[in-house]
């Protein structure tokens, strides 16, 4: 998200949290900024839909978690379904190593999860979000409830809460979801530990990239080639929804297009 579109940060679960009881014996809920309806919260139609809890904008000053990376945080803002599940039809058109059901789906800065949940309807072999803000990981967390309540996830998922730079990815075909976590610097890291991860196993990773900021660190990490580079629209339901909602910032620190620019990567070593 920064540009002018959204993104799932490296920091990222619904943003509320309960506070201990006030003098008068009550529970206040106490909301990130930019979750709250005077700071021009508005539900996007997935979380109507499906009674859980996605929408919000939080700018990435805001997602503070004591970790020497949020400063390189972008902001939390859930990926456009439509734009998700495009992405997801081209890569499976591109060839990978193995069928779906043999990949694991991890999402580098899981915010909310709503990319999670969205995978999770798929049949992964499992499905990880790794989200570094202890707030957004709990709301993610409780939305993978729901889910599963509801019989959606054909998939086992989990919200890890934890720095996307330092997980250690499991062996087998995996696939990483990034919708503008972070910034430069976490990418680089992020990388090389791809890199020693898969060291040896061609073809064995591959990367979705939405609001690709840092394509040129991409482009500059050996051992990597894109397979696709550019515009992915939103469906008509999805640009309405995104544009409404980031019309009502105060602030008007972000804007909408009718689409994101995206790429996907294989690891070749």
């Amino acid at each position: 998200m920064r540009r002018v579109c959204y993104v799932s940060s490296v920091t990222t679960g619904t943003g509320a949290r309960r506070e201990g009881a006030t003098h008068k014996g009550e529970k206040r809920r106490r909301l990130l900024p930019g979750l709250a309806v005077g700071d021009g919260f508005t539900r996007h139609p997935f979380d109507v839909a499906n009674g859980v809890r996605t929408s919000g904008l939080v700018a990435g000053r805001h997602l503070k978690s004591g970790h020497r990376h949020d400063r390189h945080a972008t902001a939390y803002y859930g990926v456009a379904p439509s734009v998700f599940q495009a992405l997801v039809r081209r890569w499976r058109r591109s060839g990978p190593a193995a069928p779906l059901e043999e990949f694991t789906f991890v999402d580098m800065g899981a915010g909310m999860g709503r990319a999670v949940l969205l995978a999770a309807e798929m049949p992964f072999r499992d499905v990880v979000g790794v989200e570094l803000n202890a707030t957004l990981a709990r709301i993610a967390r409780r939305n993978l409830a729901v889910w599963r309540a509801a019989g959606r996830a054909r998939a086992a998922a989990r919200i890890v809460c934890g720095d996307a730079a330092e997980f250690k990815l499991r062996g087998g075909p995996c696939l990483a979801f990034l919708f503008n976590p972070f910034g430069a610097p976490v990418m680089r890291r992020l990388l090389a530990q791809i890199a020693e991860s898969f060291a040896g196993k061609p073809g064995q990773l591959d990367l979705l990239y939405v609001n690709n900021e840092q394509e040129s660190v991409l482009e500059g990490r050996a051992g990597f080639v894109r397979l696709y580079l550019g515009q992915v629209s939103r469906s008509r339901a999805d640009a309405i929804a995104d544009h409404a909602i980031l019309a009502n910032q105060p602030e008007g620190e972000y804007a909408s297009a009718n689409y994101e620019d995206c790429s996907i990567w294989r690891w070749v070593g």
